[in-house]
């Protein structure tokens, strides 16, 4: 069974960073895109950004030159470097996967629990 676990949300005071990490875990066979998204009360869940297996990324405008994702795919894990934080980027931070499962022998979307980032003025 395949699970993404998320770490390093908190508290944070605006203009400080965190870093999210998460790591996958389960019946791999490969790691295709793996992203971030993040749902802020009241709003839709919106893509934050994403990497792909050769490292081609995307990233929603309110982010850019803020935050940097990266792989490192022999762990399994995905990071986001979040700098410059402001209180609009306060929301629960879910990482994403698509992958290739061994059992059963499948692609799919995965899903992380999500892990709250809160940052105050």
């Amino acid at each position: 069974q395949v699970q993404l676990v998320e770490s390093g949300g908190g508290l944070v005071q605006a203009g400080g960073s965190l870093r999210l990490s998460c790591a996958a875990s389960g019946s791999i066979f490969s790691i295709n895109i793996v992203g971030w998204y993040r749902q802020a009360p009241g709003k839709q869940r919106e893509l934050v950004a994403r990497i792909t297996s050769g490292t081609n990324t995307n990233y929603a405008d309110s982010v850019k030159g803020r935050f940097t994702i990266s792989r490192d795919n022999a762990k399994k894990t995905v990071y986001l470097q979040m700098n410059s934080l402001n209180p609009e980027d306060t929301a629960v931070y879910y990482c994403y996967a698509n992958l290739v499962s061994t059992t059963p022998w499948r692609a799919d979307n995965y899903w992380g629990q999500g892990t709250q980032v809160t940052v105050s003025s």
